[in-house]
C-alpha cells in the first residue's frame, strides 16, 4: 500500500490526539512532572535505554517532589511510605497492587512475577530454604567458599607477604556464584577453583543488558522479540536468557535424580512441600525458582560486597574503624562465623550505608494499582496504572537523608550527629534494599550474614586501597535493572600471613 499525503496526516493528527489527550484529558494530568514526559513515553523509555534512569528519575523527584508522573500511564514515587502503600500487606478484601506484566512477562513462572496465589506456594514452600535451621546446616558448605576466597587472594599477595592489586568485583561474584550454585544444585559452578566465570554465569550477566532491550521493545512491540528470533535464531536478543533456562532445568534434573540428602535449595523445596501439605513444585517451577535464586542471591550480594569495598577503600577513616571493630572482637579469623559477626555493629552501619550509596538493585520493580485504583500519598492513582520505586533515586533524595551522596555509615548509628553533621533521620525508613511486604526478599537474612561473615574476614586479611584511578568510576556504572559493574581494581595490603 502506497502511503499518500493524506494517510500522514491522518498519523499525525492521531498522534497529535493522543499527546492531547495524555497532557489535558488523562486522569493522571494533574500530578506533577515533566510535560514532555506525561505526554509520551519516550523519554522514559530513552532514559532506560541510557542506563542512566536512576539519575534521571532522581533530577526529576529533586525538582517535582515526591510524587511525579513519568509517563502517560505511570507515576514515580520517592517517600518512604510509598513501599508500604504499593508494596505492604493489604487489608481484607483489599487487592494487591499487582507486578506490572510488562516486567515480569519473564519471571511469570518463579516468586519474583509469580500471581498472588502462586506466590504464597511458592513462599511457603521456599521458606524452608531460608529458616534459621536450614542457615545452621548451610553453613559449613558457605564456608568452604569463603575459606577458597581467602586461599585466592592469599595466592596473589604471595601468602600474606606482598601487596596485590586485582579486580575484587569479579572475586566477590566468584564466591557468591559458587555458593548459590552449590545451595540450588548441589554444584558450585567452579569459578574459585578457575577464577574464572562458568559459560552459565557469563549468560547471566550478559542478559542483563539484554533484559532491558527486550523490556524496551516490549513495551512498544510486544511480539517483536519473537520476530527478531525467527529472523536471527542464532544471535537473537534472549539468547542468554534461554541459555539460562536450559542450563537450570538440567541442573535441577540431576539434583533430584542423585537423591543426595544434602542442606540446599532442592532439599528444602522437596521437604517443604510436604510439610505444608501443599501441592509440589513441578520440575519446570523447580527449575524457574532455582535460576531466579542464582541471580538474586548471587550479584546482588557480591555488588553489595563491591560497593562496601569501593567505599572503605575511598574512605580510610571508615575503613580504619571498621578494622579496629573486627580486629578486637575476635582473637582468631576462626571466631568468625555466621552467629558471631552479630556483634559487629559498625559493620552493618558500613553495609547498610553501601547499599544506600551504590544499591543492589538500583531499578524500579514496578507495580499496577489495583482494581478500582488507590489513593497513594494523597493521590488518587487510577486502576492499572504503573507504579515505580526506583531505590538508587531514593536513597540519594536530599530529602530522604542528610548529605545524601556522602558516604557515613555513622548515620546508621544512635547518635544523631557526627563531626558537626546533624543527620534527619525522619525518612530513614527510606533504605529498603530488600523491599518491604508480602513479597519482600526471602533470602534477606542469609544475604547479611553471607555478607557479615565474608567482608569481617576480608578486613581481618587485609587493608584496602583502590588500585588505580580507572576504579574511582565504580559506581558511575550504566544499569538495567542491575548494575552492568565497571571493574573494581582494589590493592589488597596484607597485614597478616596465611596459615601454613
Amino acid at each position: 500500500m502506497i502511503l499518500t499525503r493524506w494517510h500522514c496526516l491522518q498519523a499525525i493528527a492521531i498522534i497529535l490526539s493522543i499527546i492531547l489527550y495524555n497532557l489535558f484529558l488523562h486522569p493522571l494530568r494533574s500530578l506533577p512532572g515533566p510535560k514532555l514526559w506525561a505526554a509520551t513515553p519516550i523519554p522514559y523509555t530513552r532514559a532506560w535505554l541510557s542506563g542512566r534512569m536512576s539519575s534521571n528519575i532522581h533530577e526529576l523527584h529533586e525538582r517535582y517532589g515526591d510524587v511525579v508522573r513519568v509517563a502517560p500511564n505511570r507515576v514515580s514515587f520517592t517517600h518512604p511510605d510509598a513501599y508500604n502503600a504499593i508494596r505492604g500487606h493489604r487489608k481484607a478484601g483489599q487487592g494487591e497492587h499487582g507486578k506490572n506484566p510488562d516486567f515480569y512477562k519473564m519471571s511469570m513462572h518463579n516468586i519474583l512475577g509469580a500471581n498472588r496465589e502462586d506466590h504464597s506456594r511458592f513462599r511457603k514452600i521456599l521458606s524452608h530454604g531460608f529458616s534459621a535451621k536450614a542457615m545452621q546446616d548451610q553453613q559449613p558448605l558457605i564456608t568452604q567458599y569463603i575459606d577458597l576466597l581467602m586461599d585466592r587472594l592469599h595466592d596473589l599477595t604471595k601468602g600474606g607477604r606482598e601487596e596485590a592489586v586485582t579486580d575484587m568485583g569479579a572475586w566477590f561474584n566468584f564466591t557468591t556464584f559458587d555458593i548459590i550454585g552449590d545451595l540450588s544444585f548441589g554444584a558450585p559452578f567452579g569459578c574459585l577453583e578457575t577464577s574464572s566465570y562458568h559459560p552459565w554465569v557469563t549468560a547471566i550477566l550478559g542478559g542483563v543488558k539484554e533484559f532491558g532491550m527486550l523490556l524496551a521493545m516490549n513495551w512498544y512491540f510486544p511480539t517483536f522479540p519473537k520476530v527478531i528470533k525467527v529472523l536471527n535464531p542464532l544471535g537473537h536478543l534472549g539468547k542468554h536468557t534461554e541459555e539460562q533456562a536450559r542450563y537450570a532445568r538440567i541442573q535441577v534434573a540431576k539434583r533430584l535424580d542423585s537423591g543426595i540428602e544434602r542442606p540446599d535449595f532442592i532439599q528444602a523445596l522437596t521437604n517443604g512441600a510436604k510439610a505444608t501439605n501443599g501441592r509440589p513444585l513441578t520440575k519446570e517451577e523447580m527449575a524457574m525458582n532455582a535460576r531466579l535464586l542464582i541471580l538474586a542471591g548471587s550479584e546482588t550480594t557480591a555488588t553489595a560486597l563491591s560497593g562496601a569495598a569501593y567505599y572503605l577503600a575511598t574512605h580510610p577513616r571508615v575503613q580504619q574503624r571498621l578494622a579496629e571493630e573486627v580486629r578486637t572482637q575476635f582473637k582468631s579469623e576462626d571466631e568468625i562465623d555466621f552467629f558471631s559477626v552479630n556483634r559487629l555493629y559498625y559493620m552493618l552501619a558500613v553495609l547498610d550505608e553501601a547499599m544506600r550509596m551504590f544499591p543492589p538493585v538500583p531499578a524500579n520493580l514496578p507495580r499496577r494499582t489495583a482494581k478500582g485504583g488507590d489513593v497513594i500519598l494523597g493521590w488518587h492513582i487510577p486502576e492499572n496504572t504503573a507504579l515505580d520505586i526506583w531505590p538508587w533515586a531514593v536513597n540519594h533524595l536530599s530529602r530522604n537523608f542528610t548529605e545524601p551522596d556522602q558516604f557515613i555509615p555513622e548515620r546508621w548509628l544512635e547518635a544523631d550527629s557526627f563531626e558537626g553533621i546533624t543527620f534527619d533521620k525522619s525518612r530513614h525508613n527510606a533504605l529498603q534494599p530488600f523491599s518491604v511486604g508480602p513479597r519482600n526478599c526471602i533470602g534477606k537474612n542469609l544475604a547479611y550474614v553471607e555478607m557479615r561473615v565474608i567482608l569481617a574476614r576480608f578486613i581481618w586479611h587485609f587493608d584496602l586501597a583502590l588500585g588505580d584511578e580507572k576504579s574511582r568510576a565504580f559506581p558511575e556504572a550504566k544499569a538495567f535493572g542491575l548494575w552492568i559493574k565497571n571493574p573494581l581494581k582494589i590493592r589488597l595490603i596484607p597485614v597478616r600471613q596465611a596459615k601454613s
